[in-house]
């Protein structure tokens, strides 16, 4: 217990930033190789570490010299063996603004990079006059209609999407349900407007669309199967003829404006009861 005490104790400033920066590196590694062959042969090594300090253990010298000398000949032997991946991660590591972004910047990409993969899909579908119905959960839950269509939990990607929305495939009927980054489902049934004075011109996916964001505070994207236009329903209410620069504008205020709600919500989890009662 005391050994514990004076561990930390002693421990200061630098001894963390060694501790960060190393955990850094190993992260950084660990994405390079990972699902490559160097993975497994990472994990040989690893495995060879192991042998090597428990034949020094158990005082077993043969096989602890054995493994020594294996080791100081195989570090060469890797070296020679993937001198490819050796260059292609550094190259990597040299190309990465990973240590001078911070984490806003990273964020703000990967919002960026979700909605162009988005805004893309849609543009293709728009293109080729492949309907698609497309809605994002907000605050309001949409398990119910979730469970009426098929679940994927796949990343947003826009070949994904367009693919789904092929002719013809058992998923292209329906509404795929976005929720964050992740593709909760596909092939939903969505309820209907009650709006009687719509025109005529809109069909069942934008009729679907208007129903759900009558009944919760989603977006929806739609995308024409005659005319290729794409049209955005919020609030019971739709835009129609949206260019792809527009569209790209709303998806990011909306996931702006999801992400300051949530940084909202954890402040004033954090915050105690007192603070609560004089915001009131």
């Amino acid at each position: 217990m005391n050994f514990f005490k004076d561990m930390f104790l002693n421990v200061g400033i630098r001894d963390i930033i060694d501790i960060l920066i190393v955990a850094v590196l190993f992260y950084k590694l660990f994405s390079l190789i990972k699902e490559t062959r160097a993975e497994q042969l990472m994990k040989g090594i690893v495995a060879f570490f192991v042998f090597a300090k428990v034949s020094e253990i158990l005082k077993l010298y043969t096989i602890n010299w054995i493994l020594e000398k294996t080791m100081t000949v195989g570090v060469i032997a890797i070296l020679i063996m993937f001198q490819p991946e050796l260059r292609r991660g550094l190259e990597h590591l040299g190309r990465s603004r990973f240590f001078t972004k911070s984490l806003l910047d990273i964020r703000a990409e990967n919002m960026n990079k979700k909605v162009d993969e988005i805004v893309n899909a849609a543009a293709s579908l728009s293109r080729q006059k492949i309907g698609a119905l497309i809605v994002f959960e907000r605050e309001t839950g949409l398990k119910d209609i979730i469970e009426t269509g098929t679940k994927i939990e796949g990343l947003v990607s826009s070949d994904l999407l367009i693919n789904i929305f092929i002719p013809n495939t058992p998923l292209h009927d329906g509404a795929v349900i976005i929720k964050d980054d992740i593709i909760k489902a596909a092939a939903c049934f969505l309820p209907l407007t009650e709006n009687k004075n719509l025109s005529k011109e809109l069909g069942t996916r934008h009729r679907a669309a208007l129903g759900i964001s009558e009944r919760s505070d989603i977006l929806a994207v739609v995308v024409s199967e005659e005319t290729g236009a794409i049209s955005v329903t919020e609030n019971g209410e739709i835009s129609r003829y949206i260019d792809t620069q527009t569209l790209k504008q709303i998806l990011t205020n909306m996931y702006n404006k999801k992400e300051k709600n949530e940084e909202k919500m954890a402040n004033w989890g954090n915050k105690d009861d007192e603070q609560r009662e004089e915001e009131e």
